[in-house]
């Protein structure tokens, strides 16, 4: 699992605006076999986009199968993580690749 805070614009979609803010990246392809684990890097990222007020995450569960991206997206569906963010886009440039927005007032 890497996790990666980043302060670039290079892991946005094409139309978002370099504002200085911090965009957090967790890439999945280390744990891509263990559930449990899968489940706590997530639920750590999302945790720490709330903690530092981070306007997006991007996850990355890779191309494979599919099955992970799907596991992925069931998570962020619950009904206690989907009160964290604002809404997830899924890349259309890269199937291998999630956005996860933050709306902050």
């Amino acid at each position: 699992m890497r996790a990666v805070s980043s302060t670039t614009n290079d892991v946005c979609p094409r139309n978002a605006v370099d504002d200085g803010l911090v965009k957090l990246k967790l890439d999945l392809h280390d744990i891509y076999n263990r559930g449990g684990e899968i489940d706590r890097a997530l639920r750590a990222i999302i945790d720490e986009a709330v903690a530092k007020k981070a306007p997006l995450v991007e996850i990355i569960p890779g191309k494979g199968s599919g099955q992970l991206k799907k596991h992925v997206l069931r998570f962020l569906d619950r009904k206690e993580i989907k009160a964290l963010y604002h809404r997830v886009e899924k890349d259309s440039d890269n199937f291998g690749r999630v956005f996860v927005h933050f709306r902050w007032k």
